[in-house]
């Protein structure tokens, strides 16, 4: 009775408005990380979370309690294209990307969730999941030691910077592990405030692009232009998402007791996330995906009604466009960002690791033991295919390369 009541209650109550911003404060820390890590604008990723995320209610009419923003995903292969073929070109590839999620979206119409399944098994997607996380973790430990990503660079003295970024992770781990209610919610902003707090008494941060940034501003968009080595380096990056969306909708399902899976349906979801990511492209925003946290958070305040997301998705743009804010948001040094990282892509690859476990798949089985061994090898260790008009590597090479092995090699026959 009490979620019929809820679900009733109208789009434009105060309570309804402040429950949404709400939301939002609980998504805000991951969804201008993803920005932030990989040289994108925040602002622009707000707004590009609030458009995807009404492009989202949309296609699903208004039924799903879901908030779509950046995908942490997407962060290496960004970071990877941006440094081959540049922030337009990688717009243009991840909007392609998007165009994957639809098609995806089509076979899952056509020909059902099973037929996904059978493309992309566990063994083939969880070690993709890891490859996301793990490839990533030199960057986090060079951010953690003041450096550049890359190790190139020594941003802050590491004296310094090792003390801010253990306190960042040992704060982030406290609200992940200890915190309750709303506070286990936050754990990646708890760790981002706390980081920022240390550096503001050590002296290493600067303020001068806040003070020259002016209040109100437009964000900073950017156009996406269309070169195809960056379309196929990027277009094989949306398979694990895509897998990770129908986890998530079956936990949105479970939280709100609607299946949503055949109401509006999959194809509605995976289609609408798609749109989602193809928008924020279209701007110069990150890839689009549901939000665990938001989730959460809707589990915790047992208000499942739409409506509130479309108004987290409205503050988010009113907010895209204080100007001030995103230049405050790039003043937050690297061994914050860095700390939290170290927790941040461990846990993508136990995400990864956790779907092989739970699939029951025997590992050691050779067919099995060669897709997951190739699979990390080539992720983690850097293998690239190809030169410098094209290269197929990282998250990209791993995807294809688990695909056609799973195709190619034969299952293991049934022994009596």
């Amino acid at each position: 009775m009490t979620k019929n009541i809820v679900n009733q209650e109208s789009a434009f109550s105060l309570k309804t408005i402040l429950t949404g911003a709400q939301m939002l404060f609980v998504a805000f820390g991951a969804l201008v990380l993803v920005p932030l890590l990989t040289g994108l604008d925040p602002n622009v990723a707000l707004f590009t979370a609030g458009v995807g995320t009404l492009l989202f209610h949309v296609v699903t009419k208004g039924q799903v309690p879901i908030f779509l923003a950046s995908s942490f995903a997407f962060i290496a292969p960004i970071i990877a294209c941006v440094q081959m073929w540049g922030v337009p070109a990688t717009m243009g590839g991840l909007m392609a990307a998007g165009g994957a999620y639809m098609l995806l979206s089509i076979l899952v119409k056509l020909k059902g969730v099973a037929t996904l399944h059978k493309i992309l098994p566990p063994v083939v997607v969880g070690p993709v999941i890891m490859v996301i996380g793990l490839a990533l973790a030199p960057v986090a430990v060079n951010m953690a030691m003041g450096k550049s990503g890359d190790g190139s660079i020594q941003l802050i003295a590491y004296e310094q910077a090792i003390w801010v970024a253990a306190f960042s992770l040992l704060v982030t781990l406290i609200f992940a592990v200890w915190g309750k209610g709303v506070f286990k919610l936050i754990p990646i902003l708890a760790g981002v405030v706390a980081g920022y707090s240390l550096s503001l008494v050590l002296g290493i941060v600067q303020f001068d692009a806040v003070s020259n940034a002016q209040w109100i501003a437009m964000p900073a968009f950017t156009w996406p232009e269309f070169k195809w080595q960056a379309v196929l380096f990027m277009v094989p990056v949306a398979i694990a998402p895509a897998i990770e969306h129908i986890g998530d909708m079956m936990a949105i399902s479970q939280v709100t007791n609607k299946d949503y899976l055949k109401k509006p349906g999959l194809h509605r979801t995976l289609f609408g996330d798609g749109l989602a990511t193809t928008a924020a492209s279209i701007f110069g925003g990150p890839p689009n995906t549901t939000y665990s946290e938001v989730t959460g958070a809707v589990m915790l305040t047992r208000n499942f009604n739409p409506k509130v997301m479309m108004w987290t998705a409205v503050i988010a743009i009113i907010l895209a466009f204080v100007a001030k804010m995103g230049a405050g948001l790039q003043t937050i040094p690297v061994p914050v960002m860095g700390g939290i990282m170290i927790l941040l892509f461990g846990s993508i690859a136990v995400v990864g690791l956790n779907s092989l476990v739970k699939s029951g798949e025997d590992l050691t089985a050779p067919r099995n033991l060669s897709i997951v061994a190739l699979i990390l090898v080539c992720g983690i260790g850097g293998m690239h295919i190809g030169g410098s008009e094209f290269s197929l590597q990282g998250v990209s090479l791993c995807a294809i390369l688990g695909i056609v092995l799973n195709l190619v090699l034969p299952k293991a026959e049934n022994s009596a």
